[in-house]
């Protein structure tokens, strides 16, 4: 029996995870470090693994990185590229050889492993057909990721065309990545531009690979590094060397140098070691190293889980850390009256960067830390954007540290400070807290929700202050001539700005109710309540029971949407809204009563007639949902071309197996709309 604590807990992590996937793999805008990002990741799994009804296809264990963004063409894999599970010390990774070997090889005797540097870059794959490269992709959600050739056709390292003889057809793996040097490079050259700065080659490579201009990308230093295939016709290999030895005799990049074999755990354990002291003398970033399974028939046998194959781990190296002071703390307040407390460092260089801020993420983890206000301490940035403090340097004390209070004021605002016996941060309930007004216009207006462009905290701040703006619902009642009073506002700007504003009047509902902030409704929480009720009156008469019936929607969720319908403030933004001209257009509507309600669905192979997210959404709207992979529990499995493991898992088990013509009836579709 799953008790109510963790089910609220199972469905925070999903959608904190959510979010920072989404920041890290389509903003390249990373909030927390990569070891924070794995403490939230293996806490969801150890949940997971106790109540493994909790796992359904929306849980971010069951996907790889983030779906496509909508600034290009959906690009399918025809093999999955997936995610690798991670290994923090020689212990983690004695456990996963015993496990291979054990439970799954049943044999004695030491594996061969080829083990290979871990980027710190942006994994892509290159298609080539009669050794022409006709396609390149990021990887996406592992299974649809976003067409980027005309960007990757601009760095020199990868070929148009292979050197013969090559397969007939053949998906490469690689990683994109800058060197150090020419990052610092790149970095002055954006601060003599006047330009935003990258905060790591990571991030750099990530952008410029992501440029709707091409020519940006051309710019920019891009180096790659291929290691591994998918498809590959017509040709036989054995080794994962062997994979590496051939790609390199095709005309493409491979790290063949620095891959070892390493046979055992030992001898992978001595590899890792020596990689970590060599780290800082490389000219590029790593993380760690990739431990692969060496023999491809192992690995064809160890087979995969739904997001990693079995055969391989990331053992990745300790983060990075350095000593400073701490001299000060500043208060910060969001968008949901949330304080939370920032340290002010004297700067230390830190993996190359220097560091004057760290998180403290709330009082919880100030008095866990026993920090003060002139405590020396150890940060730690592991290549991400802001660093944290990890631990405090008591035995250097002098006695004049600081004690950091609780505030009971607000910063920004002066108004009394609040703190929930069940939150770990107190906060400002001030709704017209100026703070507060700021960071929900600039949610309102960002990307993921309303996306009006030209809109950043500059502006929003200059027509707050202006009196021109109190809510969200008054950037609609905003004249040509209101955009005046803003600095650097030409005609054209102007003109521009209005027009973005009254096209955000019609966006869909999902990106509407993303806007409004409604506390513990992400983005794809919106999206599902936007495709159970028609219209944002339906959802605002929804109750509890109605709510939590939805598959995704817990009790904490459905609470909040509950009370924030409740409010007769949020009900006065509403209609404000309403008479603003605000229409957001409905979405596609799940049928509760439809064809395949109660149904699953595994869907496998390439179709020809629909992405994998469209003939998803199909199943969904006819009441069904999908599945990661085939089990007993599985109805239907849609077998496209390459169908591989999970056709014939589901041959095993007697599911039924469709074709697209026979899915298309099944979801409701009439002959004229198969296209």
């Amino acid at each position: 029996m799953i008790d109510l604590f963790t089910q609220q807990r199972h469905t925070e992590l999903c959608e904190e995870i959510n979010h920072h996937n989404k920041l890290y793999y389509n903003q390249d805008q990373p909030e927390i470090t990569d070891a924070e990002y794995d403490d939230l990741f293996r806490e969801l799994q150890k949940i997971e693994k106790a109540f493994p009804e909790l796992v359904t296809p929306a849980s971010p264990s069951q996907k790889i990185g983030a779906p496509a963004t909508e600034k290009f063409t959906p690009s399918p894999h025809a093999v999955p590229m997936l995610s690798l599970k991670n290994a923090k010390s020689a212990e983690e990774f004695h456990d996963f050889d015993t496990s291979l070997r054990k439970t799954f090889l049943a044999r004695s005797e030491d594996l061969e492993y080829a083990c290979e540097m871990k980027l710190d870059g942006v994994a892509i794959e290159l298609t080539y057909q009669d050794g022409r490269l006709i396609k390149a992709s990021t990887r996406g959600d592992g299974f649809v990721g976003e067409d980027i050739t005309e960007n990757i056709k601009t760095i020199a390292d990868i070929p148009h065309i292979l050197t013969a003889p090559y397969p007939e057809l053949l998906d490469v793996r690689g990683e994109i990545y800058i060197d150090l040097a020419d990052f610092q490079t790149l970095n002055r050259a954006q601060e003599d531009a006047g330009d935003k700065t990258f905060a790591n080659p990571r991030n750099a490579a990530a952008g410029s690979l992501r440029q709707l201009d091409a020519r940006i990308t051309a710019q920019r230093p891009l180096r790659i590094f291929c290691y591994g295939v998918g498809r590959m016709h017509g040709v036989k290999i054995s080794t994962q060397i062997e994979t590496l030895q051939l790609l390199r005799t095709l005309g493409l990049r491979v790290n063949l140098e620095e891959t070892t074999c390493a046979s055992g755990v030992d001898e992978v354990i001595s590899t890792f070691r020596q990689l970590q002291e060599r780290r800082d003398t490389l000219p590029f970033e790593i993380d760690g190293v990739v431990v692969k399974v060496n023999e491809i028939a192992l690995q064809e046998e160890l087979g995969m889980v739904s997001r990693s194959p079995r055969w391989a781990i990331a053992l990745k190296f300790p983060p990075r850390q350095e000593q400073t002071i701490v001299e000060n703390v500043g208060l910060q307040v969001g968008r949901t009256g949330a304080i939370t407390p920032v340290a002010h460092l004297k700067p230390v260089t830190v993996s190359g960067v220097t560091v004057s801020r760290a998180s403290l993420h709330n009082w919880d983890e100030i008095e866990r830390l026993d920090l003060r206000i002139g405590d020396h301490v150890i940060v730690e940035r592991a290549g991400d954007v802001i660093p944290d403090v990890v631990k405090v340097l008591a035995e250097k004390r002098s006695g004049n540290e600081q004690l950091i209070p609780l505030p009971t004021k607000c910063p920004e605002c002066n108004a009394p400070v609040h703190k929930n016996p069940d939150e770990v941060v107190p906060r400002c309930n001030n709704p017209h807290c100026p703070a507060q007004l700021i960071e929900r216009m600039k949610h309102f207006v960002s990307r993921d929700a309303m996306d009006i462009e030209g809109l950043g905290e500059k502006q929003l701040t200059q027509l707050i202050k202006s009196g021109k703006i109190t809510d969200v619902a008054d950037l609609y009642l905003l004249s040509k001539e209101d955009m005046f009073a803003m600095e650097r506002m030409g005609d054209a700007l102007a003109e521009k700005l209005f027009l973005a504003i009254a096209t955000s009047k019609t966006q869909p509902l999902s990106r509407l109710l993303f806007g409004l902030g409604i506390r513990h409704a992400g983005k794809n929480t919106t999206k599902i309540l936007a495709r159970h009720f028609a219209s944002l009156d339906e959802l605002a008469k929804a109750t509890m029971d109605q709510l939590i019936t939805i598959h995704e929607i817990g009790d904490k969720v459905a609470k909040s949407i509950v009370d924030y319908f409740g409010n007769p403030e949020n009900i006065l933004l509403l209609d404000k809204l309403h008479h603003a001209g605000v229409q957001p257009q409905g979405e596609a509507v799940i049928q509760q009563d439809g064809p395949l309600t109660g149904k699953v669905f595994v869907i496998t192979g390439t179709l020809s007639k629909w992405s994998r997210k469209e003939a998803e959404e199909l199943v969904e709207k006819a009441g069904g949902r999908t599945a990661g992979s085939v089990s007993q529990k599985t109805d239907y499995v849609l077998a496209g071309e390459n169908a591989g493991s999970k056709l014939a898992k589901a041959e095993k088990l007697g599911v039924e197996v469709v074709d697209e013509v026979t899915f298309a009836k099944l979801v409701g579709l009439k002959p004229n709309e198969l296209g």
